[in-house]
C-alpha cells in the first residue's frame, strides 16, 4: 500500500496565499486555473459547512477577551475576518473549535455563538484537570452555552497521564450522554494515541468520535507509515467514528492543491462512507497557505481526481457535519 501511494505523490508550485496582506502567487494561480477547467460545474442546494476552524480575539479585543499566557496569536483570526472569508468562498456555516490561544476561557467563542446562532456551532476544549473541575465546565458549556462538540487535546493531560484516565473517561462518557461528539487532535502522530481512542470507543460506544485532520496521517511513504494509515482505516469498524478531511496543508506532502491526498480521500471514503467524512479548513492557519477559498476549492479538485459524485461531495462539504451537529 505504501509503495502504491508513493507513486501517486505529486508536488505543485509555491503555495498560494490570500488574506488582507497576501495574494496568490502567479505560478500557483496558473496551476489552480488549469486544474479548475477540468472540474464539471454542479449546482448544489446543500449548505457548505466548515467542520474545523478557529476564531480568537483581535488585539483590540484582547482586554475584554485575554489570551492565555504565551499564546498570543501570530495571525488575524477574529470573527469579522472569518465572515469575510466565508462570504467570498461561499461557505454557509462552520464548527468553531476553541483555540489554544484562549485555552479554557471560552468567552470569546461563546460571544460569537450567541451573536451568530444560525451560522456557527461550537466545539469546546476539554479541561482534563486532576480535580475533575473540567467536567462541570464541559457540562455548562454544552447545557448553558449550546456547544455541540468537545475537543480532546492529549497534550493538555497532566504529565504521564493518558486520555483513558479517570477524568478522561468521565469526560468521554458524559459527551456520549449529552450527544456531543468528541474530537481528537493527534498532532504528534496517530500511533501515539490510537490505543487510547480504540479503548474509549470500545468502552463507550455511544460517544461519537471525530478525528481531526485525517488524524494527522500523511500519505504513507514507508511501511511504518502505511501501517499507521491502515490502523486509521481500521477505525471504521467503530460506527461512531467520523473523519475530518481538514487542514489539508498540514497532511499533504505537496503544495496547493494537495493532489497527493486524492488516494487518501478515496480510501477513507471507501472505509468510512461519505456520511462519515467532512471537510474542514483550519482557518485562520490556512489563509497564508492557500487562502480560505483555496481550502474549499482544493477539495473539489481532489474529488474530481477520484471521480467522486456530486452527491458524495455534498456529504463531505456539509451534509455530514449538518446531520451530526443538528441531530
Amino acid at each position: 500500500m505504501a509503495r502504491r501511494l508513493n507513486t501517486l505523490l505529486s508536488v505543485f508550485g509555491p503555495s498560494c496565499t490570500r488574506s488582507p496582506t497576501f495574494t496568490f502567487t502567479t505560478r500557483a494561480a496558473t496551476t489552480f486555473r488549469t486544474m479548475a477547467t477540468t472540474v464539471t460545474p454542479t449546482v448544489s442546494t446543500s449548505n457548505v459547512i466548515d467542520s474545523h476552524l478557529h476564531v480568537w480575539a483581535s488585539p483590540q479585543e484582547a482586554d475584554k477577551f485575554p489570551y492565555s499566557p504565551g499564546q498570543e496569536p501570530a495571525l488575524p483570526g477574529n470573527v469579522d475576518f472569518l465572515l469575510q472569508c466565508m462570504e467570498e468562498a461561499g461557505v454557509d456555516g462552520a464548527l468553531i473549535v476553541q483555540p489554544i490561544n484562549h485555552k479554557f476561557d471560552h468567552s470569546y467563542v461563546t460571544s460569537v455563538l450567541k451573536k451568530y446562532p444560525t451560522k456557527f456551532f461550537g466545539c469546546c476544549l476539554a479541561n482534563p484537570a486532576d480535580d475533575g473541575s473540567g467536567l462541570k465546565q464541559f457540562e455548562d458549556l454544552v447545557l448553558k452555552d449550546g456547544y455541540r462538540a468537545v475537543r480532546f487535546n492529549p497534550y493538555l493531560w497532566p504529565s504521564g497521564e493518558k486520555m483513558t484516565n479517570k477524568v478522561g473517561k468521565a469526560l468521554f462518557q458524559r459527551a456520549g450522554e449529552l450527544k456531543v461528539p468528541a474530537g481528537f487532535m493527534c498532532m504528534k502522530g496517530l500511533d501515539m494515541h490510537i490505543s487510547e481512542i480504540e479503548q474509549l470507543c470500545t468502552e463507550f460506544p455511544s460517544t461519537v468520535v471525530l478525528l481531526d485532520h485525517l488524524a494527522f496521517c500523511k500519505p504513507p511513504i514507508n511501511d511504518e507509515e502505511g501501517l499507521v494509515f491502515a490502523r486509521l482505516l481500521n477505525l471504521s469498524r467503530f460506527p461512531q467514528v467520523y473523519v475530518k478531511f481538514s487542514a489539508l496543508f498540514r497532511v499533504s506532502r505537496g503544495q496547493f492543491p494537495y493532489q497527493d491526498l486524492a488516494p487518501i480521500l478515496s480510501q477513507v471514503v471507501s472505509s468510512f462512507g461519505v456520511n462519515h467524512v467532512m471537510w474542514g479548513s483550519d482557518f485562520p492557519f490556512v489563509v497564508p497557505e492557500c487562502g480560505y477559498k483555496g481550502a474549499k476549492e482544493a477539495v473539489h479538485l481532489i474529488a474530481n481526481q477520484i471521480s467522486l459524485s456530486s452527491s458524495d461531495l455534498e456529504w463531505i462539504m456539509g451534509r455530514t457535519a449538518k446531520a451530526l451537529l443538528t441531530s
